[in-house]
């Protein structure tokens, strides 16, 4: 696995137009206690967060998952980050896997979710992405919402009402997704666009996390504590505590402050 970025308590961000954001952020990850080999890794590196979930057993999935992280880091340090750059680190990505250790003539892949700081409109706003079954999630006021679609044969059944959703976490095909990054295939993203607001806290994580904790639980540790660093370690201990099949990944997000431009300031006059 490969993990991009160290968690900060406090993290300033100056848009061009003068706008000033602050935010938070940790991020946690294990094997697990079935698993031998952790292929997920992660990237937390402003303007850019994302889990990427590996797929082709042991080093063909670790492989996949890390040249995902590895392209999305190089916008890392950067103030914003577009629909753009993200889809031309996908497709690099796919490029770099075709040489991966492991692979096989199928090739390899992985999952991958996240949100990256970006500006729609002349506002700022998360874009929020996915391929696969990864997932990001929404705290607001004590309300939490899924912002992402799984990409999987489990979802398809619910959304055409043929299954629950609670169903859908213990069907036998659970684990079957139907979009991936690799496999030789470009590489296709939903995207979400989501306001930034102060007082928000995204939790972006692999399905290792989800397959342990329904989202109350999710929301139960999301809300029990205030620092991101102990919330991304309870929800890993609480996976870990209730089988840990998977390996886990869990990111952590807050954004502390939003302040608008002051009498038309920008960024470069400031």
């Amino acid at each position: 696995m490969t993990q991009i970025g160290h968690g900060t308590s406090r993290h300033p961000i100056a848009l061009p137009d003068g706008t000033r954001i602050t935010i938070a952020w940790a991020a946690a990850t294990d094997t697990g206690h079935r698993r031998q080999v952790n292929e997920d890794s992660f990237v937390a590196q402003a303007p850019v967060f994302a889990v990427a979930d590996g797929m082709g057993g042991h080093a063909a999935g670790d492989f996949a998952s890390a040249a995902v992280v590895t392209r999305l880091a190089e916008y890392g340090g950067r103030v914003t980050m577009g629909t753009a750059e993200i889809d031309h680190a996908l497709e690099l990505a796919v490029q770099d896997m075709v040489h991966g250790r492991g692979v096989t003539d199928e090739g390899s892949g992985t999952t991958v979710t996240g949100a990256a700081v970006g500006v729609i409109s002349d506002e700022p706003a998360w874009i929020v992405f996915n391929i696969g079954d990864s997932r990001v999630y929404r705290l607001v006021g004590g309300a939490l919402e899924q912002l992402t679609v799984d990409h999987s044969i489990v979802q398809e059944l619910v959304d055409s009402g043929q299954i629950t959703r609670d169903e859908a976490d213990t069907h036998p095909h659970s684990n079957v997704i139907t979009r991936a990054v690799g496999f030789h295939e470009t590489p296709i993203p939903d995207y979400r666009a989501i306001a930034i607001e102060p007082g928000m806290r995204l939790l972006i994580c692999s399905d290792g996390l989800t397959k342990e904790l329904t989202s109350y639980g999710i929301r139960h540790f999301l809300m029990a504590d205030r620092a991101p660093d102990r919330a991304a370690s309870h929800l890993l201990e609480a996976a870990l505590g209730n089988g840990g099949r998977d390996n886990v990944t869990v990111l952590v997000v807050d954004v502390l402050d939003v302040t608008p431009p002051v009498n038309g300031e920008s960024a470069a006059s400031a």
